[in-house]
């Protein structure tokens, strides 16, 4: 799934709007001098150790020559440590000389919090020392050679693609039970709360606002549906409070292990018959993998195909163990709206071994790590015999195109 971005237009309406709430970046790059005399905007984009080094700051000032006039601070950072759930503060700092001092609150926690710092040029870098407090929290600030950028050196450093596509020409670069809904934050919780008892499954992951969706006032939602619903809940979701982008993003399907075939052939009227497909694909399965077919049935909320054989276990075959193999997919059309062709995609086979003879069972444990390289399960050509037996193309990734 993805992590949550924000768009550099948002960041300069923000710091058009209410005070410069801008998106944070973490890299430093090399000062570029100022105009003799001249007003400029710089940044800086971290200060080392604030909460256990987990704060995402951006610390902007507006300079007249060598001189500070102006200069806002704001930090994004977890409400507990090792919590995921973030706040933040936007404070404006007064300046004297090298003093740099402000008070406000949080945003989320309303925590009061105090800015102390003393800003000290080193060459071409910066230190910064004081104090700053956030509720009955005081962290002390020692942070040597922090390199300011420019303000086009900040924005050219800020990431601008949401991964939401909402109108794909295909499925081969996003995937076709995957949508992502951007919802504004003030919005979010009743957005998710109507998604509660509909058949739809929310990534997890993206119930977290991080710091971009905080400074962006924007959250963006994964959801997982079967394919045959997207298209309907897409514009549903469009036209609810507080959505500002809805449509398909990366999911599940990996091209390389996905066929296009023909729907002709799995036609009933204008709708495909998944249970005739999937009884094809597990007739191919099991020859391939030298199993025998038990069931198979998809997912209510995502349209995943679950493929579930058995065989003879070969490594101790007097001992009459038992291979339980899944195999997980998924049919949908190759493309949003009409369309004559299917997609397919099959998953890695996934094995596990049980004592299933009569009598007492052998316990068995299995210690090997899916993670281990070459620990891939082989399932001996099992894409290239679909493609083979359902007349369907592969994808060819060199040329991008269906071969």
């Amino acid at each position: 799934m993805r992590a949550l971005l924000v768009c550099p237009t948002m960041i300069l309406a923000a710091l058009l709007a209410a005070s410069p709430e801008v998106a944070s970046a973490q890299m430093k790059l090399s000062p570029k001098a100022a105009a003799p005399g001249g007003t400029e905007t710089r940044y800086f984009t971290s200060i080392d150790g604030l909460m256990d080094g987990n704060a995402d700051v951006v610390l902007k000032e507006t300079r007249q020559g060598k001189t500070v006039t102006a200069a806002v601070l704001d930090v994004c950072y977890p409400v507990a440590k090792n919590s995921d759930r973030k706040d933040r503060f936007v404070v404006n700092l007064q300046v004297a000389g090298q003093n740099l001092t402000g008070t406000t609150q949080s945003l989320g926690e309303k925590s009061p919090v105090s800015v102390k710092l003393l800003r000290k040029p080193t060459g071409d870098t910066f230190e910064f020392r004081g104090q700053i407090s956030i509720g009955q929290s005081v962290t002390e600030v020692t942070s040597p050679d922090n390199s300011d950028l420019s303000e086009k050196e900040f924005l050219d450093n800020q990431t601008s693609d949401d991964g939401i596509t909402p109108q794909p020409k295909d499925f081969t670069d996003v995937s076709p039970e995957a949508i992502a809904v951007k919802v504004k934050l003030d919005a979010a919780t009743e957005f998710l709360k109507s998604l509660k008892g509909q058949d739809i499954e929310v990534t997890l992951a993206s119930l977290s606002v991080g710091c971009d969706a905080l400074r962006a006032g924007e959250q963006t939602i994964n959801m997982s549906v079967d394919p045959e619903r997207a298209a309907a809940l897409l514009s549903k979701f469009k036209a609810m409070p507080g959505v500002t982008a809805a449509g398909w993003t990366a999911g599940m399907t990996e091209m390389d292990r996905t066929i296009r075939i023909p729907a002709a052939d799995w036609r009933d009227g204008d709708k495909v018959n998944r249970d005739k497909l999937a009884s094809a694909l597990a007739g191919v399965l099991s020859r391939t993998l030298a199993a025998k077919p038990v069931s198979h049935n998809f997912n209510p909320a995502t349209g995943k195909l679950k493929l579930v054989f058995k065989r003879p276990n070969q490594d101790f075959p007097a001992l009459e163990l038992t291979d339980t193999i899944e195999v997980a997919g998924l049919i949908s059309p190759d493309k949003p709206g009409a369309t004559d062709k299917l997609m397919l995609w099959i998953g890695s086979p996934s094995t596990t071994t049980a004592d299933e003879s009569s009598g007492a069972k052998l316990n068995l444990s299995d210690d090997a790590s899916a993670d281990e390289e070459g620990d891939q399960p082989d399932d001996n050509g099992s894409i290239e015999a679909l493609a083979k037996e359902l007349k369907g193309q592969r994808w060819d990734a060199d040329k991008s195109v269906w071969k």
